[in-house]
């Protein structure tokens, strides 16, 4: 299973879910459902601007388990 780390990200970097839904610019329910985990997909275009926002690698911002 792929696991989206954002909500770690963001309280290490001090941000806020809001904050990080006002720079994506998606729908709320989108944004929510892919910060809980609750998709299927994400877009490459999301991944990059989540990364440059948190400074991160896309390693950082996602967590495989093998349940």
């Amino acid at each position: 299973m792929i696991k989206l780390k954002v909500l770690e990200l963001l309280e290490k970097k001090g941000h806020t879910k809001y904050w990080l839904y006002k720079q994506l610019g998606m729908s709320y329910q989108n944004f929510n459902k892919m910060v809980n985990n609750q998709t299927k997909s994400i877009r490459y275009e999301n991944i990059e601007t989540i990364c440059l926002l948190l400074e991160c690698t896309p390693n950082e911002l996602f967590e495989v388990t093998f349940d």
